[in-house]
C-alpha cells in the first residue's frame, strides 16, 4: 500500500519561503508521477508543481518562477520549495502519485493521496 506523508506546512509572512516534504512509501513500480496540489477554503483542489520519473516538471502558471519540485530518490522523498510566498498561496498542501509516465496538474490522474499539511502566508 502506497503511503504518503507531508511535513514542513506552516505560517509566514508575505515574501517569505516554506519547503514542503512527502516522504513516499510502499510502492514497488520504476515510473510514476509525483504532485503537489493545494486546496484553500471555500475551494477546490488546484494542481500546483508534478514531477515524473524521468524528471520532467510542469508548474501552475501562479507559482511559475517562485516554486521548485523535485524528488530525491535516494530518500524516496518529495519536496516543494516555496518562495515569494504570497497570501493567495495559503491552503492546505497535499502531495499525490499514480503510476504513469508524464506528469499532470489533473486531479484525477493520480490515485494516492497524503493527509496534507497547512500553509498560511499572512499579509
Amino acid at each position: 500500500q502506497v503511503q504518503l506523508v507531508e511535513s514542513g506546512g506552516g505560517s509566514v509572512q508575505a515574501g517569505g519561503s516554506l519547503r514542503l516534504s512527502c516522504a513516499a512509501s510502499g510502492y514497488t513500480y520504476s515510473r510514476y508521477r509525483m504532485g503537489w496540489f493545494r486546496q484553500a477554503p471555500g475551494k477546490e483542489r488546484e494542481g500546483v508543481a508534478s514531477i515524473a520519473s524521468d524528471g520532467s516538471t510542469i508548474y501552475a502558471e501562479s507559482v511559475k518562477g517562485r516554486f521548485t519540485i523535485s524528488k530525491d530518490n535516494a530518500k524516496d522523498t518529495l519536496s516543494l520549495q516555496m518562495n515569494s510566498l504570497k497570501p493567495e498561496d495559503t491552503g492546505m498542501y497535499y502531495c499525490a502519485q499514480r503510476a504513469g509516465f508524464s506528469v499532470s496538474l489533473k486531479e484525477s490522474e493520480y490515485n494516492f493521496w497524503g493527509q496534507g499539511t497547512q500553509v498560511t502566508v499572512s499579509s
